[in-house]
């Protein structure tokens, strides 16, 4: 944090920084001088939270080629060619795998495209999303 002249930092016990800027009144004394009157303006910044974040995940089935599911991965999830290879055979073996964690409307928006997309196909291809 830089401090210009006149401003001074508090740090309070809680871990919020409360800036304080020094400002003279505008008022002036009987003989055209300043009075003096000092008047403090608190700035006060709350803490933001992270959004939770959501996995993606790719469900294996018997009818899906895995072709299909390297390009879905390539195309949806912006992996190159041996990333999506990987994960799709991780899907293959175990059945499932984390695609990616987004927030909640990207997870979500991601989820129904893959969806689309397969059915567009004629594939049973299942892609879901669950709280991190």
């Amino acid at each position: 944090m830089t401090l210009k002249a006149g401003q001074h930092a508090l740090l309070l016990k809680d871990p919020m920084v409360v800036r304080a800027d020094v400002l003279r009144m505008a008022g002036k004394d009987d003989e055209g001088g300043d009075d003096g009157d000092l008047s403090v303006v608190l700035d006060t910044k709350p803490k933001t939270k992270r959004p939770p974040l959501y996995k993606v995940l790719l469900l294996n089935d018997d009818y899906t080629p895995m072709e299909f599911v390297v390009l879905v991965l390539e195309r949806f999830f912006g992996l190159n060619h041996a990333q999506a290879f990987e994960i799709m055979l991780t899907v293959h073996k175990k059945g499932v795998a984390v695609v990616g964690v987004f927030s909640h409307e990207i997870a979500e928006t991601k989820v129904a495209q893959v969806m689309d997309f397969a059915r567009k196909h004629q594939h049973p291809l299942q892609c879901t999303m669950e709280k991190e």
